[in-house]
């Protein structure tokens, strides 16, 4: 039986003789560990053997130890390490040191909401929950204060006219505070709390703003704008003291949507820094399922680091771009040389300096609907206008050609595919490939090919990169290590162009120029490339049956398509499907509004199909990395939000 405690009912001297183990030392480990310690505890912090924090913690004064080591020592063992390894953590090193007294520590949940982690009879468990973020907590000990209560922050942001977010040390800006806001009286003063101007502002004006409250002084004279004159005699207005210039951002970025990271997803970051857990299935990041980086990759790194540490040449180390040349030529991809190949920050990267080198203002580029929305939003960003053919759902998902042909006009000059798909997880066979190269030809088209899921293809499919099609035509191919190796945080991606380069000669010279422009991509990253290419590659035990990603899609596609109302094309690729909603059974008429009210409900938090670029509101993009018994708690918390809501 769960009991609450307040901050009444604290007392430190309960800590008397108690040795407290801290397991990590991230935001919140070094927090916590740190109060502790200055508080008179007796502590130690518990960290993997080789950790980079090792050093950072003994710096700080503190006794460090491995984990099982901390937790064989510690009265109190507080877990405050990731969410998704702690189970694991918990069961190989600290389970056997838990003996009858001591007491385990969460600063959340889930692993004991859930029972990922099942201490034994004897042992307490108690939650001490942080009120923000680790940097937060720590200042607001070292300066003798706590996290105000939040009506008291979002009194305090609406005061100095900022963002509560920024306020409290988390995100956002301490200028997106409308004087409008202010203006309509809607500020009101807690009525237990009488605030006095600061002794550096004047007339209860600060540079920050004034407050039309009781609580503060009056103005005495209004602000008068001061003027000045132009050489052209005109008159221009200087900003007053209590009305800061507010910088907007470009409006180049008005049509520019990312939602794989947009709102939904901010309003998710606002709920877990208040404390709740959020089931995560909007991005491909594979780490925090526990899909692991080769133990042989971080080992050649490590070993080749001190050999990274100065910039390379711009398009890429020797090795690397070698090593992609060999794979180019796996792929049949024609007329590839050593000097095709340019590695980027991940794909991502290529993508944006790729448009940014080709578009002018006006300039039309195909892109699938639904699509990778940073295609669209970097063609937008270069000037161009991104028209959106259709990918057909009663065609696996396939291309649309005759939607592909209507859209063409003198002003297109390139075509985008993604192949694998990303949202639909569709593989594209090489009758629809021959298609799109042909429409090209006819056309004078450039083709982008986005490939970057190519070796994670399902049921004996085979994977056709679409340049080896089009020997005559030009053609640039993107691909790297970030989903097939599982090593996301790398940031090591690359393009190949190939096939007739001569009439792209200018459009390469400023691909070269942009290239110089960011110097070069991550040297070490780049360092594991030829390791990573070569030999064997652990991700094809993945994409078998009895593989987890071959079974999480199994489970996926059955348990979401059993839920009444919902269809969805089986992947074959990738680890993303793209599944519809019955709109007139639930009545939905806007995607986003289902996506964020499924957050709120059910704490689980999906891309809504308009963040594909999308036009219907019946569809959705879930991705099935997680392991299953995570995925059947969503298809569970899905059915029954689906059993009662309605727009």
């Amino acid at each position: 039986m769960a009991k609450m405690y307040y901050a009444k009912d604290c007392d430190i001297n309960y800590l008397n003789g108690k040795k407290i183990a801290i397991i990590g030392y991230g935001s919140q480990g070094h927090a916590h560990a740190l109060n502790l310690k200055d508080s008179g505890c007796d502590v130690c912090v518990g960290l993997r053997a080789g950790s980079k924090n090792w050093s950072v913690a003994e710096k700080d004064g503190l006794k460090v130890m491995t984990v099982p080591e901390a937790a064989k020592w510690g009265d109190i063992v507080m877990m405050l390490i990731n969410d998704e390894v702690q189970a694991d953590v918990y069961k190989s090193e600290i389970a056997p040191h838990m003996t009858e007294g001591k007491a385990l520590a969460f600063a959340h949940g889930f692993n004991i909401r859930y029972q990922q982690i099942v201490p034994p009879a004897g042992v307490d468990v108690f939650m001490a929950a942080p009120k923000g973020p680790g940097h937060t907590v720590r200042s607001q000990y070292v300066n003798g204060k706590t996290m105000p209560r939040s009506e008291i922050l979002q009194f305090l942001a609406d005061a100095l006219q900022v963002d509560a977010d920024w306020l409290a040390g988390r995100t956002g800006s301490a200028q997106n505070f409308s004087s409008e806001k202010l203006n309509s009286g809607s500020t009101k003063l807690p009525t237990e709390f009488n605030f006095c101007p600061h002794p550096d502002t004047v007339n209860g004006s600060s540079a920050a703003g004034s407050v039309q409250s009781s609580a503060f002084s009056k103005r005495s004279d209004s602000v008068q704008k001061k003027t000045s004159s132009r050489q052209d005699g005109s008159d221009f207005s200087a900003p007053s003291a209590s009305q800061p210039t507010l910088f907007k951002k470009s409006s180049k970025l008005n049509n520019v949507l990312y939602d794989v990271r947009g709102p939904v997803v901010d309003e998710a970051a606002k709920m877990e820094e208040r404390g709740t857990h959020v089931l995560k299935l909007n991005i491909g990041n594979p780490a925090p399922f526990g899909f692991r980086t080769p133990d042989e990759i971080i080992y050649d790194m490590s070993h080749q680091l001190s050999d990274c540490e100065g910039y390379s040449a711009s398009q890429g180390l020797f090795s690397a771009r070698k090593a992609i040349m060999q794979y180019a030529q796996l792929k049949k991809l024609p007329n590839v040389t050593i000097d095709d190949i340019y590695t980027g920050n991940g794909v991502s990267e290529l993508i944006n300096l790729s448009m940014s080198a080709l578009l002018d203002d006006g300039d039309e580029i195909l892109i699938p609907s639904p699509d990778y929305p940073l295609w669209t939003a970097c063609a937008t960003l270069a000037g161009g206008k991104a028209v959106h053919y259709l990918c057909d759902e009663q065609s696996n998902w396939y291309p649309d050609i005759s939607d592909m042909k209507k859209k063409i006009n003198d002003r297109t000059k390139a075509l985008v595919i993604i192949n694998p798909n990303n949202p639909t997880g569709a593989l594209y066979p090489k009758e629809v490939l021959q298609q799109i190269v042909d429409l090209a030809r006819e056309h004078h088209l450039i083709i982008f090919s986005d490939e970057i899921y190519d070796r994670l293809v399902m049921d004996g499919q085979e994977h056709i990169s679409i340049a080896s099609l089009a020997p005559d035509l030009f053609c640039v191919t993107f691909s790297g290590l970030s989903k097939s190796h599982m090593i996301a945080g790398f940031r090591i991606g690359w393009m190949i162009l190939s096939g007739n380069k001569s009439i792209a000669a200018d459009y390469i010279e400023g691909l070269k120029m942009l290239s110089n422009m960011r110097l070069c991509s991550n040297v070490p990253a780049q360092s594991i490339v030829q390791t990573a290419l070569g030999g064997h590659q652990s991700v094809e035990s993945y994409i078998v049956p009895g593989g987890r990603i071959y079974e999480q899609r199994e489970y996926i596609y059955n348990a979401l398509t059993d839920i009444p109302g919902i269809s969805a094309v089986k992947p074959q690729a990738a680890f993303y499907m793209f599944p519809k909603i019955d709109t007139k059974k639930f009545d939905i008429v806007n995607d986003e509004k289902f996506a964020l009210d499924l957050l709120r409900d059910k704490k689980l938090l999906i891309v809504h199909g308009g963040g594909f670029n999308w036009k219907e509101p019946d569809h959705f993009r879930v991705v099935y990395l997680p392991r299953i018994e995570i995925l059947k708690e969503a298809v569970e918390k899905i059915g029954d939000f689906l059993s009662y809501y309605r727009q």
